[in-house]
């Protein structure tokens, strides 16, 4: 009986190494329908044990806002305290 836990357990380590991927689903029915094949154990195996790939992330420059005078209106400097036009707190 113990043999027979092992064995499963074997037989399913691929599955359960790959439990916490995107993909774990497919691994499970790959080890499931075709680990009987030793080949098929092997792919699963390697396909758990690989790296995810990283999503690409592409990076969108921010624009700087503009801030503008209370008083005056005039556009003033980013990270300034007072306007440059009239000296108003920004």
């Amino acid at each position: 009986m113990l043999h027979l836990v092992f064995l499963l357990l074997l037989y399913f380590l691929p599955a359960i190494i790959g439990r916490d991927k995107r993909d774990a689903t497919g691994i499970l029915l790959f080890n499931l329908f075709l680990g009987w094949t030793g080949i098929g154990w092997i792919i699963a195996l390697i396909w758990a044990i690989s790296a995810e790939r990283s999503p690409r992330v592409h990076m969108v420059p921010v624009a700087v806002v503009a801030r503008y005078c209370c008083r005056c209106g005039s556009a003033a400097v980013p990270d300034a305290h007072f306007c440059t036009a009239c000296g108003c707190t920004v």
